[in-house]
């Protein structure tokens, strides 16, 4: 019988179980140096000789006996009748002791004369001045990095002996395609596993995954007993949950111990851990999410406590630039996107589900809210874990609102640049209210055009008039998104797909009703809301809706049909403090160049004819160009 709830137990508790359980495979293997980055030291490295093996000249010059230099000084210069002349490197011949510099040196016919005395050993590299032969180079438990490897080869060392782990992964789930295959209605590409494979080889762990096997009890012991047979731990992927079709926790019952299934952990709830013949399998849930915090939280954890590499993380500490909620009782890893603005770090949380990858791709770190904590308000000041380059961070811009593919193209130009752009795709509210708790560089908005932006209220609510510069992206068609290519008049006869009220698509939307004369209950899902034009173009596209209202812009990326109506300005609102940044000024600048203008006119959809202008908003709701000298960038 499937079990239909999860007995869950603390993060604290569960860890304990897993290092207790089990302890470290003795498997080594000789690695060859050039393949030995990031691996671990099993056996001590030692010298194969002595660097450098005979003594060796340190500078260009004459090597002599000291002792033959005994009083030489400016007004008793002294010529040794004993001398050769060597260049840096070159093998020190054994009579003599001391190198003498070629420019402390002055030429007497074939022989040299010197002015000051040399002492014993004088520019001169000694025998094992670098290592003796035997020395210890590398000791057990040691991760070897990049610069190590030129050591080595300096020392006669070609190939190291290093902890192993073999490592077996099975997908499991009949809805699972290969990698590569195109999924169909109800299908999902196989991508657990090859995270799994990736993440745990960086380690130093050799990965072995399985062909996909099928929601059957049985299939799914088969390949754990095979993997268990060839592997010093196994990873089953997916299964774990309570349905009707998760079996994962019966089969490793059947075979050997269940340790565990069900932590207080999110994402990650139903992850589960058995022993059969005395190897760890973990189980990971099959929201990606979930699997990532699974295989970071538990089995980087298990292969680190057997003396492999951790999983590189760095602590820095930021404000939240919005709350974060979390259940309490539940240990919870949440997504995060760090940037600087100003002099603070700021993160913005993504908090949108066990489910969604992209935020992980977006997110440059995560943070851990404890069991015991129901979540931070916004300016909290707490430990985020970057998994990037921390020097990334100086060279990032955060832009919050609404994404258009417009800024996609941009961020890959300011990439050229070496900066980098973070755009959040949360509407225009959020950037507004981003920008005015300075949380975000810019604020990237969809306005309606020419007299409806007086209609856009938010706008005047949440900035400061005085203090917010707008540069103008491009002027964008706004229009019926459909598959068929529906006019004004099908918006009666079809299911329709709205934005919230008071965003710029309802906003144009209404108006073109009352120009028609169509009263609002006429249209078939005029009150179904979603988040934003994003939203709307992807319900249309998998028939969840028919028609909607979005820009030329993301009706042509989700490939759906587009009938234009009206406009709209795509801007970026900037506090007029930010201009100096050179962040910012490198962004208005490339906004400018001819190169972002072509991108735009061949992308469709754009009119780029005031593209890079700065305006600001009068008191009568109107963006109006700066006066000519008033801005610089």
């Amino acid at each position: 019988m499937v079990k239909r709830y999860l007995s869950l137990c603390s993060l604290d508790h569960a860890l304990s179980v897993m290092k207790s359980s089990f302890s470290a495979p003795q498997r080594t293997e000789q690695v060859p140096i050039m393949e030995s980055v990031g691996r671990v030291v099993a056996t001590p490295v030692y010298a194969g000789y002595s660097v450098p093996e005979v003594p060796l000249s340190a500078m260009d010059g004459i090597a002599v006996r000291s002792r033959d230099t005994v009083g030489a000084s400016e007004t008793a210069p002294v010529t040794p009748g004993s001398f050769a002349r060597v260049n840096t490197g070159n093998i020190v011949p054994p009579e003599f002791d001391a190198v003498i510099m070629i420019e402390d040196t002055w030429e007497a016919g074939d022989r040299f004369q010197i002015r000051k005395a040399a002492a014993p050993g004088q520019h001169v590299r000694p025998a094992g001045e670098d290592i003796r032969e035997g020395r210890l180079v590398l000791p057990r438990g040691h991760l070897v990095r990049a610069f190590d490897i030129g050591a080595m080869a300096t020392y006669g060392i070609t190939r190291i002996e290093a902890r192993a782990v073999r490592i077996g992964i099975i997908p499991t789930g009949s809805e699972l395609v290969a990698l590569g295959i195109r999924p169909g209605p109800g299908q999902v590409v196989e991508s657990n596993t090859i995270m799994a494979q990736v993440f745990l080889g960086a380690t130093g762990a050799k990965c072995t995954r399985f062909p996909i096997v099928c929601d059957d009890p049985g299939l799914i012991a088969e390949a754990l007993r095979a993997a268990v047979k060839e592997n010093d731990f196994v990873i089953i992927s997916a299964g774990s949950s309570a349905g009707t079709r998760d079996f994962t926790a019966g089969v490793i019952s059947s075979l050997g111990e269940l340790l565990f299934h069900g932590v207080a952990v999110k994402p990650g709830k139903p992850v589960m851990l058995g022993k059969i013949q005395g190897k760890p399998v973990l189980g990971l849930p099959g929201y990606p999410l979930a699997a990532q915090t699974a295989l970071r939280e538990f089995a980087a954890p298990l292969l680190e406590s057997w003396g492999f590499a951790p999983a590189p993380k760095y602590p820095v500490r930021v404000r939240l630039a919005q709350a974060v909620t979390s259940d309490l009782g539940f240990d919870e890893f949440v997504p995060v996107f760090v940037g600087r603005i100003g002099t603070s770090l700021w993160g913005t949380p993504f908090v949108r589900g066990p489910v969604v990858q992209t935020a992980t791709v977006k997110a440059n770190g995560y943070t851990h809210i404890p069991a015991a904590v129901e979540g931070y308000e916004a300016g909290t000041e707490l430990e985020v874990l970057l998994t990037t380059d921390p020097g990334s961070i100086e060279r990032t811009l955060i832009l919050t609102g609404t994404l258009d593919p417009a800024l996609e193209d941009l961020a890959n130009l300011v990439h050229d640049k070496g900066l980098f752009i973070h755009a959040s795709s949360m509407g225009n509210l959020a950037g507004l209210l981003a920008l005015s708790r300075h949380t975000c560089h810019a604020a990237a908005l969809s306005l309606p055009a020419g007299p409806l932006l007086r209609e856009y209220t938010p706008l005047a609510r949440h900035i400061s008039v005085d203090d917010t510069i707008f540069v103008h992206i491009a002027t964008i068609g706004h229009g019926i998104v459909s598959r068929d290519g529906l006019l004004p008049e099908d918006l009666t006869k079809v299911r329709f797909i709205n934005t919230k009220s008071e965003s710029p698509s309802r906003i144009v939307l209404d108006a073109l009703l009352n120009a028609r004369g169509i009263d609002a209950t006429q249209v078939n899902g005029y009150s179904t809301e979603v988040s934003g034009p994003g939203a709307v173009a992807g319900a249309i596209r998998n028939g969840s809706a028919d028609a909607g209202i979005c820009t030329a812009g993301i009706a042509g990326s989700y490939g759906l049909q587009f009938v234009p109506f009206a406009s709209e300005d795509y801007e970026l609102a900037i506090r007029r403090e930010m201009l100096a940044d050179p962040r910012i000024m490198s962004l208005i600048a490339l906004i400018r160049t001819p190169d972002y203008r072509a991108i735009l006119e061949t992308s469709g959809g754009y009119i780029s004819d005031t593209t890079g202008m700065a305006r600001y908003l009068s008191k009568d709701t109107v963006l109006t160009e700066c006066p000519a000298g008033t801005m610089q960038f």
